[in-house]
């Protein structure tokens, strides 16, 4: 019987201490990491100066060819492939490409220095 004695005690006191600690939670969850350093709107040109590397050369190519920002988040390696995009150039593109769908990986405003 001691024994749930001291358990019930001793939750009075956890519960004490989770309240205070409870305030101070509430001031981190409040803390929001949106930047306007991002693009609002994304196309093709702001997708690839975004990512830098050298993928600039490409936006003419991509923007006759597929044309629309949404189309080129879905094409396939061999579509790439077919339009004379390099092996590096196309990893570059599918991997950022996947990133950006799963909102992991957002362009920025200015272009990142490479």
């Amino acid at each position: 019987m001691a024994f749930w004695r001291h358990i019930l005690t001793g939750s009075s006191r956890l519960s004490s201490s989770l309240s205070t600690n409870s305030n101070y939670a509430a001031g981190i969850s409040n803390f929001s990491t949106k930047s306007s350093h991002y693009v609002v709107k994304v196309g093709i040109p702001e997708f690839l100066n975004g990512v830098g590397r050298g993928l600039e050369n490409h936006v003419e190519k991509l923007e006759a060819e597929i044309g629309d920002f949404n189309k080129l988040l879905v094409t396939r390696t061999i579509k790439l492939k077919r339009l004379g995009i390099p092996c590096k150039d196309r990893k570059l593109i599918l991997k950022y490409a996947h990133k950006y769908r799963l909102g992991l990986w957002r362009p920025r405003a200015e272009p990142v220095k490479s």
